[in-house]
């Protein structure tokens, strides 16, 4: 299997976690952390491919089709080969929530394939960029995660915890240690 176009393998440097993880910033890019906990003795997971940070992209032209970072994590479960009879736990760390058409298509996966566990934490909650827009599709976006959650998906705001996991697990820290910022703990409420 090539990897997915929209993969990174390595760790994220300490600036694009910090600029794309802070909730004070409103970046337009989507970046997804992930880690499987397999059961004792399964295997279906290729090697290198238990943990991960993968991105959305853009259509760019005719040619090239758009990629969600949730829609791309999908596309990597699906090639992977997990027996039915074990049950599996997905964790990811997301810079936004997901969209209402990510939270559904996520949704139908948990439908179907019920031995695999998804924990979401994000950053931010998933919005347009202008109120107006905002205000008209905000009850999509809340529709969308109630569906998942209801299809038994745990999500949930990070925490000032699960920002220190991630510095630890996916950024290329350099053994500095992670340094929350002023308004974390009251914009993780």
């Amino acid at each position: 299997l090539l990897p997915h176009p929209f993969v990174r393998s390595c760790l994220l440097d300490k600036d694009t976690f910090l600029q794309n993880f802070d909730q004070k910033n409103w970046e337009k890019k989507t970046y997804l952390c992930y880690e499987v906990e397999l059961p004792e003795g399964a295997s279906g997971v290729p090697p290198g491919q238990l943990k991960g940070i993968l991105h959305n992209e853009p259509a760019q032209g005719e040619q090239q089709r758009g990629c969600h970072a949730e829609m791309c994590l999908l596309e990597r479960i699906q090639s992977w080969e997990l027996g039915s009879e074990l049950p599996y736990k997905v964790t990811c760390f997301l810079s936004w929530s997901p969209c209402a058409t990510c939270a559904h298509q996520l949704a139908q996966f948990l439908v179907k394939n019920k031995h695999v566990t998804l924990r979401l934490f994000a950053s931010r909650l998933y919005t347009k960029e202008r109120y107006e827009d905002w205000l008209r599709v905000q009850k999509g976006y809340e529709d969308g995660l109630r569906t998942l959650q209801g299809h038994g998906a745990h999500i949930a705001i990070m925490t000032s915890t699960d920002f220190e996991h991630c510095w630890e697990t996916f950024v290329d820290n350099q053994g500095k240690p992670f340094e929350p910022w002023d308004t974390l703990v009251s914009q993780s409420r």
